[in-house]
C-alpha cells in the first residue's frame, strides 16, 4: 500500500471514505455515532476517484449537526475538516465533471457553448495576474463553499487565499477542458496541469509503525490475558530473524511477498524443518499482525494467509510406552546413581539426580507433561486426609493449559519413599536449582531435555517414541482398558474437553483418586 488519503480507510480489500464526528455534534445526528462512513467499493482507482466527493458529503452531513447544534450560525469555528488545496481542487474538478455527466442527459445542454472570456480569466488567474477583487470575483464563491463545509479557514488577503483561489481556478480550467474534449466524443481525457495530473497516487506517508513496538505491546496483552507466561522468550528470536531478515523495523512496509520470501529463507537458508517454521515462526507473526489488524496499528493483516504445509507424520508404532517399555525405564530410573570420574567427584548435580528417580515414576503415574513434573517445589506437595497430592501450577513455571490442577499420588510412589525425599528437601524446586522465580521455567525445562537425552543415550527409551512425552500416551491408554472416564483422565493430565458438554460439573478430587487407585501397581522387582 503506497499511503493513505486523509479520510480514508481500507479493510479487507474494500475501500471506505471515514470521517470522525466531533463529539459534541453527535447528538444531533439522525443516528449518533463517532464516525461517518461510506463505501467506494473494491477497485482502489475508482475509490481515489470518488473519495473527495464522498468526503464532502459526509462532512456535509456534518455540517448540517453543527447547525442543528447552534454552533455555525455565520461564522465557521475554524477549519474543522482540513483539506489542502490540492485537495479541494481535486473534488472541485470532479464535481465539475459529475455534474456535467448529469447534465449531458439534458437534450438542450448540447446547445450551449463556453464563455471565452471566462476562460481567458481563469488563465490570467492560474498565471497569478488578476488582482484580489478580480479574483474574488472568480472563485469567492468557491472557496466560501468550503470555508463552510469546514475545510479551510483562510481570510482575504492572504498568500493563503490567493493561494486556494488559484488552485480552484486550476481545477475549473481543466474540467472545463475536458467538457470541450466530450463534446467532441472523446471521454478519455486526463489532466494535464501538473498540480493536478498526479492526485490520484499522491498520498500521505504513513506513519512507520515499529514492529519491535508491535511486539511489546502484543506480547504484553497476552501475558494480561494469562497467555505466553515465559514472556516471550520462545518467540523472542522470530521477531529477531524477521527484522535482520527485512533489514528494517517498520511494520506497515512489510508485504506478504517479504512473509513469503522470509518463510522461504527460513527453510532453505536458515534450514529450520517445515514443522518448526509453521508452528513456531509463521504462527508467531500471525498472531501478532492479526492482533495488529484488529486493533487498527495496521491497516490490514498481510500475515493471514502465510503458512507452510508441515510434513504428514508416520507412526510406525503405538506412541505410549509398552508394558515392557514402561518397566525398563522405570527399573533404570529408580536403579541410577550418578557416575563419579577418575577422581571421584560427581558432576552430575543433586537436583538431576533426584528428577532421574522420581521424574518418570511421577508422569507414569499422572500423565502429566514431563516440564510440569520437574518444575515441582516441596510446598506443591501436601496431604489431605489419607492421600498425598500434588498441586502442578504456574507458580512453579508454567502449565500449558495456564490453570493449576490437584493430582493425587499413586500408593507406590508413596512406598518407594517420595515423600521421604520430599520431607528432606530444600524448600523451593525439588528437581532444578534455580532460585529465581522468573527462571523457574527455563530450568525445568533444561531438566525435562536432559532426562530425554539420558534415556536416549542409555538406549532405554526405544526408537520412534518420546521418552517423557510418551508416560501420556500410556496413562490414556491404560485408563481405557480399565473403564476410567476420559474426563476424568483429562483433568488428572490437564487435558481441555472435547465437547461443550465436558465443561459442566466439576471433576472432585474424590473422583481423581478413585481413578488414581485403580491404576495398578508396577512390577519393580528384578
Amino acid at each position: 500500500m503506497a499511503g493513505k488519503l486523509r479520510y480514508w480507510k481500507e479493510k479487507s480489500g474494500r475501500f471506505y471514505a471515514r470521517v470522525a464526528v466531533p463529539e459534541r455534534l453527535r447528538p444531533y445526528l439522525d443516528e449518533p455515532r463517532t464516525e461517518l462512513i461510506e463505501a467506494l467499493g473494491s477497485d482502489r482507482r475508482i475509490a481515489l476517484r470518488e473519495h473527495s466527493a464522498a468526503v464532502a458529503r459526509l462532512q456535509r452531513e456534518i455540517a448540517t449537526a453543527e447547525r442543528k447544534a447552534n454552533l455555525n450560525s455565520a461564522e465557521v469555528r475554524g477549519a474543522i475538516f482540513p483539506l489542502s488545496a490540492q485537495e479541494m481542487a481535486a473534488h472541485h474538478y470532479q464535481g465539475r465533471l459529475s455534474f456535467d455527466e448529469e447534465l449531458r442527459n439534458d437534450v438542450r445542454y448540447a446547445s450551449i457553448g463556453l464563455d471565452d472570456m471566462l476562460v481567458g480569466e481563469l488563465r490570467d488567474a492560474i498565471a497569478g495576474k488578476l488582482p484580489d477583487d478580480r479574483l474574488h470575483a472568480l472563485a469567492g464563491g468557491w472557496i466560501e463553499h468550503y470555508r463552510r463545509q469546514g475545510n479551510t479557514n483562510v481570510t482575504r488577503p492572504s498568500d493563503a487565499w490567493r493561494s486556494l483561489a488559484r488552485a480552484l481556478c486550476i481545477a475549473e480550467f481543466e474540467a472545463l477542458s475536458r467538457v470541450v474534449e466530450r463534446d467532441e466524443g472523446d471521454f478519455s481525457g486526463t489532466v494535464g496541469h501538473p498540480f493536478l495530473a498526479n492526485f490520484d497516487t499522491i498520498s500521505e506517508k504513513p506513519e512507520p509503525v515499529s514492529l519491535s513496538n508491535l511486539w511489546t505491546d502484543y506480547l504484553a496483552s497476552r501475558v494480561q490475558a494469562g497467555f505466553i507466561r515465559d514472556g516471550g522468550k520462545r518467540q523472542e528470536p522470530v521477531l529477531k530473524n524477521l527484522r535482520r531478515f527485512l533489514k528494517h523495523d517498520d511494520a506497515s512496509r512489510i508485504t506478504k511477498k517479504d512473509l513469503l520470501s522470509w518463510r522461504d529463507h527460513l527453510l532453505n537458508v536458515c534450514q529450520l524443518s517445515p514443522t518448526t517454521v509453521s508452528g513456531i515462526y509463521l504462527s508467531t507473526i500471525r498472531s501478532l499482525f492479526k492482533w495488529a489488524h484488529e486493533n487498527d496499528r495496521l491497516s490490514e493483516n498481510v500475515a493471514a494467509s502465510v503458512r507452510q504445509p508441515k510434513p504428514r507424520r508416520t507412526q510406525g508404532r503405538e506412541r505410549g510406552f509398552t508394558d515392557v517399555e514402561a518397566l525398563a525405564v522405570l527399573r533404570a530410573s529408580l536403579a541410577h546413581q550418578p557416575k563419579a570420574n577418575q577422581f571421584g567427584f560427581v558432576r552430575e548435580t543433586s537436583h538431576m539426580t533426584a528428577a532421574k528417580r522420581w521424574a518418570p515414576l511421577l508422569c507414569a503415574f499422572s500423565g502429566a507433561r514431563i516440564s510440569e513434573i520437574t518444575q515441582l517445589r516441596k510446598q506443591d506437595i501436601r496431604q489431605e486426609g489419607d492421600n498425598w497430592i500434588m498441586r502442578i501450577t504456574p507458580d512453579a513455571g508454567t502449565v500449558k493449559a495456564g490453570g493449576w490442577r490437584d493430582v493425587p499420588l499413586h500408593r507406590q510412589i508413596i512406598v518407594l519413599g517420595f515423600i521421604n525425599f520430599v520431607n528432606a528437601a530444600d524448600d523451593g524446586p525439588l528437581f532444578h536449582g534455580a532460585s529465581d522465580p522468573e527462571k523457574y521455567a527455563t530450568a525445568s525445562a533444561s531438566v525435562s531435555d536432559e532426562l530425554a537425552k539420558w534415556l536416549r543415550r542409555s538406549k532405554i527409551a526405544p526408537e520412534g517414541v518420546q521418552p517423557n512425552h510418551a508416560w501420556r500416551h500410556r496413562l490414556k491408554t491404560t485408563a481405557r482398558e480399565l473403564g476410567i472416564s476420559d474426563r476424568v483422565i483429562d483433568a488428572i493430565q490437564g487435558h481441555a474437553g472435547r465437547t461443550a458438554g465436558d465443561g459442566y460439573g466439576d471433576v472432585t478430587l474424590k473422583a481423581k483418586v478413585k481413578a488414581i487407585d485403580a491404576l495398578p501397581d508396577y512390577d519393580l522387582s528384578r
